[in-house]
């Protein structure tokens, strides 16, 4: 039997991962409390900077038709087939994801999907939506929640137990928690920081090719390009906060134009206010949120970013929260109460969490850096062909995360490892122009990488 539907539970934070939970639980017919520091997105701007377009893969994509909204959330994906990487001199090449049809990913909008989410929750009564409502305290000792309503500037204070958390990497209900000494936290933040830019349409149409995920990969630094549905492309910068190159020798216009015209010459013609952008769009931190626990008793619950805010490397961050949703769902019909609820939960999600926090680093260094090195395209392509003669027991590790929502996290860091020992010895055992030993691989396969689920 489930937690009671009769108390309403409070979520603070109504970004992607808050709404979607929202939803599927009212869904159940559970009343919920639906908390937002910003303004309804439904009606302000988006905000300039930060994290506007994302991607969507199997594991996301399984959470919306859990919730079933797929149908009102495919008008905003653009379909990518792959990467393509542009070198310096402006030559590209497209890596492609995976090797069968389904095997894409799709940039969406942040905003455009957190108002198709508010739309779909607010067909049920029984959510209350409360928006500019910034939540000051959390605190289970005395079974309270407070938050200040910034449109008046009061506060108020509501009952605690029950609360899940998804307001994100900067939770403060997290930072609430912390100060009373209920949970540790250990933020690794990257020397790294990130700048979004706009690549405007030209004529009406994207400027680049809307259907890839597109990088300039330069070694310790990065640009990339997601399309957007309005043509346009979000463009990021990944660079070192300081030293060089770095933000901190970017200081003036005439230093950012040489810097671009430098390392992406075929982007700084698509930016034609560049100099503007750059001053006037903030730097962000990149990093990786480890909490413990996530929950204190039966009152309140991390979920998502404010739990385990991974950096973005692995287009895995929202993917991951919106798994999250599910697996709560899919957990409170089989409970009897909130504490045991939310124990499951961490139980269940830790390791996968970590999983992919691990993983979102390691990715970092392939895509500005290991995506041009020949050993690693040549390890990459012989990943594809033993998927193609082993499709049971060897999936290339990107493929698992991004189109294998069956695979945990877990154990696709687990399979991704043992998979690339065997990458290494086969590699290692053939020569250039000679075709794949398919019998000394099988034999690798079988004595040393079990079917999926085995081990």
């Amino acid at each position: 039997m489930p937690p009671t539907l009769a108390q309403p539970m409070n979520i603070v934070g109504a970004g992607l991962a808050g709404t979607l939970l929202a939803l599927m639980l009212a869904r159940r017919g559970l009343a919920c409390n639906l908390y937002e520091r910003r303004a309804d997105p439904r009606t302000a701007a988006p905000e300039g900077g930060r994290s506007i377009n994302l991607a969507l893969a199997a594991r996301g994509l399984r959470a919306l038709e859990h919730a079933g909204v797929m149908g009102h959330i495919m008008p905003l994906l653009i379909p990518l087939r792959g990467r393509l990487i542009h070198d310096s001199s402006g030559a590209t090449t497209l890596q492609p994801y995976g090797q069968r049809a389904h095997e894409v990913i799709y940039s969406v909008g942040r905003a455009a999907l957190n108002r198709v989410l508010l739309e779909e929750v607010t067909r049920y009564s029984h959510v209350a939506l409360r928006f500019r409502h910034v939540c000051l305290e959390a605190a289970p000792a005395a079974n309270r929640l407070r938050f200040q309503d910034a449109a008046s500037g009061a506060t108020f204070a509501t009952v605690l137990r029950p609360t899940v958390a998804t307001d994100g990497a900067g939770s403060t209900v997290r930072a609430s928690l912390l100060a009373q000494n209920y949970l540790q936290t250990r933020e690794d933040w990257l020397d790294h920081d990130y700048k979004e830019l706009t690549l405007p349409a030209i004529d009406g149409a994207h400027a680049l090719d809307p259907h890839a995920l597109h990088i300039w990969p330069r070694g310790g630094f990065m640009l990339i390009a997601l399309p957007n549905i309005d043509r346009s492309f979000t463009a990021t910068l990944f660079l070192a906060r300081s030293g060089t190159p770095g933000f901190a020798q970017l200081s003036d216009g005439a230093a950012v134009m040489r810097f671009f015209r430098e390392q992406f010459p075929d982007a700084v013609t698509l930016i034609p206010d560049l100099v503007e952008q750059f001053r006037m769009h903030p730097a962000g931190r990149l990093g990786s949120v480890h909490a413990a626990p996530w929950h204190v008793g039966g009152e309140v619950l991390l979920m998502g970013d404010a739990a385990h805010a991974i950096v973005p490397f692995h287009g895995q961050g929202m993917n991951a929260a919106f798994e999250d949703c599910v697996e709560f769902d899919l957990l409170f019909e089989r409970h009897r109460d909130w504490q045991s609820l939310f124990l499951a939960f961490e139980q269940r999600r830790r390791v996968h969490a970590e999983a992919i926090a691990q993983m979102a680093l390691e990715n970092y260094t392939e895509m500005r850096d290991s995506v041009r090195d020949v050993g690693f395209l040549r390890r990459n392509a012989l990943a594809l062909e033993l998927e193609r003669h082993f499709p049971d027991r060897f999936i290339p590790r990107y493929s698992m995360v991004s189109f294998h929502p069956e695979i945990p996290y877990g154990e696709a860091l687990r399979r991704g490892a043992l998979q690339a020992q065997i990458l290494a010895e086969l590699d290692a055992r053939t020569a250039p122009g000679d075709a794949l030993d398919l019998a000394l691989a099988g034999r690798l396969i079988d004595q040393r990488l079990p079917a999926c689920g085995e081990r």
